[in-house]
């Protein structure tokens, strides 16, 4: 199939900031694009051949947008996965497969797999609902503190709560969930894997990964990370294992922690370009995004080796703003050398919201890092 300034059609689900990076490189390959958001106002609008507004969970939506384009992709996990297999049924391309996001857009079940095919996580429970974690915590079964994590629509933070005593029970929604053993971890690091349709597979460096203590969002990734070669291979090698047992087509981010004692666990995956793979797009040979069209069109994939050590940065709004963006101070950090910022197009602010990043490259991991503290205490994402 000619991809290449053709009438071929790459279909989207989801219109946010990583579709629009995503539309980047399908733009340098005058590759044929169609974009499907909720939003009328999605980041990706003004960078597809055609946009569509509308619901990417309901499912007679997604049906007709799918049956529209030639090969379909998704930018978010919150897609209905039913008419993604429908589609696949039917004798449509869809990459990553439903087979896979039916497993992930679940925690429970995507610790289920993890443990099916010994992939090494944290210890867990799972139940139908958040009001039989009392009982268990009376029987004896679960040891307060633990992880509690929604099992579906957590997203950037949200559906995560570390339970640290009884009365933190009653701030939990009844809905279905994991509790996890609270793992003292020296590291969160990731690894992105890119696996094409005819298997070929290639790793990014392990990433480290620092994150905002009230937000629960990534505050720097900074690649490489910084720790022993052994434990970065072991990272990879983990990665590997999970990309394998998916048998993922696409990339594949996987999120880890480091234990004390130097092993890895896996934390959950996203099926899809991820926050931990934004430095790659100035320090890498090939992007993160152009990696994913290049797996899921069955292209060779790119050499993911870094050019130059790079940390990111995100950009988030700030508390007690909400209202329309004004990137305050955004002048004063394009004067650093080795600093890029990217924003995502999102009108309006509100706390935490993610609406940019901003990536620091230098030859010395350290000095980026140095920088980027600079950077995260220059710029303020405020509300006019």
């Amino acid at each position: 199939m000619s991809y290449f300034s053709s009438d071929f059609k790459l279909g989207i689900l989801g219109g946010g900031q990583l579709g629009k990076m995503m539309l980047y490189v399908a733009r340098k390959y005058d590759i044929g694009t169609k974009v499907i958001d909720s939003s009328a106002d999605a980041p990706s609008r003004l960078a597809c051949n055609e946009f569509v507004q509308g619901d990417i969970l309901d499912y007679d939506t997604v049906i007709e947008f799918g049956r529209s384009v030639d090969v379909l992709t998704f930018e978010i996990e919150n897609v209905n996965v039913d008419a993604l297999e429908q589609l696949e049924n039917e004798g449509k391309t869809v990459y990553p497969a439903s087979k896979t996001l039916r497993t992930i857009q679940n925690k429970a079940t995507q610790k289920l797999f993890y443990t099916d095919h010994n992939i090494p996580t944290a210890p867990f429970s799972r139940f139908a609902y958040s009001s039989e974690i009392k009982d268990a915590i009376d029987n004896g079964g679960l040891h307060i503190p633990f992880v509690w994590k929604s099992a579906r629509f957590g997203y950037d933070g949200q559906g995560v709560k570390v339970v640290r005593e009884f009365s933190d029970l009653k701030q939990l929604p009844n809905v279905e969930c994991i509790a996890e053993e609270l793992i003292p971890f020296k590291n969160e690091l990731a690894v992105i894997v890119a696996r094409s349709v005819s298997g070929e597979i290639k790793t990014y460096p392990t990433v480290e990964m620092e994150f905002h203590p009230e937000a629960n969002q990534v505050e720097y990734v900074l690649c490489p990370a910084r720790l022993p070669q052994k434990i970065t291979d072991k990272a990879e090698a983990v990665a590997l294992k999970v990309a394998e047992a998916f048998q993922h087509v696409g990339l594949l981010a996987v999120e880890m922690f480091l234990t004390q004692d130097d092993e890895i666990l896996v934390n959950e995956v996203a099926p899809r370009p991820h926050n931990s793979g934004h430095y790659s797009i100035e320090g890498s040979y090939t992007c993160q995004f152009e990696q994913h069209l290049r797996a899921i069109l069955d292209l060779p994939l790119g050499n993911t080796d870094s050019k130059v050590s790079g940390v990111m940065v995100n950009l988030v709004g700030a508390e007690n703003h909400t209202g329309d963006v004004l990137y305050k101070n955004i002048e004063d950090i394009m004067a650093m050398d080795g600093v890029t910022p990217h924003i995502y197009g999102k009108k309006q602010t509100r706390p935490f919201r993610k609406m940019g990043h901003v990536t620091i490259v230098d030859k010395d991991i350290n000095k980026a890092r140095e920088i980027a503290e600079n950077v995260k205490q220059t710029i303020k994402v405020i509300s006019k």
